[in-house]
């Protein structure tokens, strides 16, 4: 095994992140100098059409020098698409299982939108 794999292998801190078919794992890494870096590494799952599966892995390597413009752009970027499209997830809907809640008050429980009759302006 080369010198460089046994270096990847030695994490300092970790956590994961499980969302779907993805997992996001951020690892904070020594370098040969006993410097500290983080590795974040998209891992997402395949299943292939017999059955068996794969994962298909990214990974991103972020230095010190480079954390405050990283973060600097991640928070701009993260607050726009919050701004413009709202913290709901648009993709749920096209899930078949997705069902819509709606927040009657603010004092009320969510109720489903199954639960309401939906009636037509010629009902009225």
């Amino acid at each position: 095994m080369r010198e460089n794999d046994m270096l990847e292998k030695e994490d300092i801190f970790s956590k994961v992140l499980r969302a779907g078919r993805r997992t996001y794992f951020f690892d904070v890494r020594a370098t040969k100098a006993d410097d500290y870096y983080i590795t974040i590494t998209e891992s997402k799952k395949f299943t292939e059409e017999d059955g068996s599966f794969h994962f298909k892995k990214h990974k991103i390597y972020l230095y010190k020098e480079d954390f405050a413009a990283f973060r600097e752009i991640l928070d701009e970027m993260t607050d726009f698409v919050l701004d413009q499209k709202g913290e709901e997830v648009i993709s749920e809907r096209h899930q078949k299982d997705f069902k819509r809640e709606i927040y009657a008050d603010d004092n009320e429980e969510i109720k489903s939108a199954e639960s309401f009759t939906n009636i037509d302006f010629d009902d009225i």
